[in-house]
């Protein structure tokens, strides 16, 4: 069974054909610059040259025309036939709240889809186009893997706002949260180190960063809120800030409510406060080199991801494991040092040496055989859990 997962967004689209068999990925590619001049698709395939098409995307649906002729491509493609592709999973940023879970496309999922277009203005009018363009050119069974979903099991008591309770009621004001995929592949791949499910703090550190507090594999806080601006510093967005600084920062710069939400979304975070760059390497290279707005930068970071651990922690009533995952999570012992700098009240005796330069395993240990609570790296693979969700979905649909 062969699934072809799909994320777009308004001029962009990722995707990968994944061989359910084996779950391997056979062929990946992006299409750029979608309704814009300059169009371009790239594709590698397993043991086949790269693919690179330059051609006219008006729409997603010349888009996904495309991608069907790179997979089909006879001497660099990864299929024989558009026939080979079971069905296809796609991303879609917002669920509202008419959907707890994964769902096959059908009319009624569409419409609902577009009413909450207003919940994820940037990204839901994208993701809904191009399944409209896949449900044009391919005949199989598509399923919708949403962001927010895996935080749908919060508690009211951690997703309302501390706002008139009508505002909920009439517009569903709450927190949503988000990198949904990313923290439901690290539960269950840590349910599977740990031998069953636990409680778990799990950081997905990257350009965009979230938290998420998982007990018994099931989320009950996480840091993102209405929007992803919401939670800790990332690279471009402010996070958690005072909503009258806000008010007070647009009139001295003379900008509007819409603008000062761009303005927190693409100007703030680690590009702000460095005044360097948005990119934690950059940063990382200049607090090495002694630039003290460098290293400000990733003391706040640490600091405020701290926090959050320590607020988590309080909200499990405990924790077993704290996992780091994504490109900073990942990749950048810095930050992870000064997130774990300090916790040994929570029972953590980190390897602070060994975090220098973790072994690259599934799951990286970072913590001491002693230490009462674990900490690791878990790379995540948020394309595997659409693949999977739509494997689940589709057994029996497909022809």
């Amino acid at each position: 069974m062969k699934i072809l997962v799909v994320n777009a967004g308004s001029s962009s689209l990722k995707y990968q054909l994944i061989d359910m068999n084996n779950e391997e990925v056979i062929a990946k590619g992006l299409c750029e610059r979608i309704t814009m001049d300059g169009s371009l698709l790239t594709q590698t395939a397993k043991g086949k040259q790269k693919i690179v098409i330059e051609s006219p995307m008006p729409t997603h649906k010349e888009a996904m025309e495309l991608v069907l002729k790179a997979l089909l491509d006879k001497d660099n493609g990864a299929i024989k036939s558009v026939k080979e592709i079971s069905a296809v999973g796609h991303r879609v940023l917002h669920s509202g709240e008419d959907f707890k879970c994964s769902v096959v496309v059908d009319d009624n999922v569409i419409a609902k889809c577009k009413k909450n277009i207003d919940l994820g203005p940037l990204h839901m009018p994208g993701n809904i186009s191009c399944v409209e363009a896949c449900r044009e050119v391919m005949d199989v069974p598509m399923v919708l893997v949403f962001d927010t979903t895996f935080h749908a099991t919060m508690p009211q008591k951690a997703y309302m706002y501390g706002i008139p309770y009508e505002l909920y009621e009439q517009y569903k004001v709450r927190k949503y949260g988000f990198h949904g995929t990313s923290h439901k592949y690290i539960t269950g791949e840590a349910a599977k180190w740990l031998g069953g499910n636990k409680r778990l703090i799990i950081c997905h550190l990257g350009n965009g960063s979230s938290l998420s507090a998982v007990k018994d594999g099931k989320c009950v806080d996480t840091t993102m809120g209405f929007t992803p601006l919401e939670g800790v510093m990332m690279g471009t967005r402010s996070g958690d800030i005072d909503p009258a600084a806000i008010e007070y920062i647009g009139a001295k710069l003379n900008k509007n409510l819409p603008e000062m939400v761009q303005f927190l979304n693409k100007k703030c975070g680690m590009l702000g406060v460095s005044g360097i760059s948005s990119d934690c390497r950059d940063v990382t290279t200049a607090a090495e080199e002694g630039n003290e707005r460098a290293i400000l930068t990733l003391d706040m970071v640490g600091y405020r991801i701290k926090k959050y651990v320590g607020a988590f922690a309080a909200v499990l009533g405990g924790v077993d494991a704290i996992i780091f995952t994504g490109g900073i999570g990942e990749h950048s012992p810095e930050i992870r040092e000064r997130v774990m700098e300090g916790t040994e009240y929570l029972g953590v005796d980190f390897d602070f040496e060994l975090n220098k330069h973790p072994d690259k395993s599934d799951v990286s240990v970072l913590s001491k055989p002693s230490s009462k609570v674990k900490v690791a790296i878990i790379p995540t693979n948020e394309e595997l859990v659409i693949a999977r969700e739509t494997k689940e979905l589709t057994a029996n649909l497909v022809k």
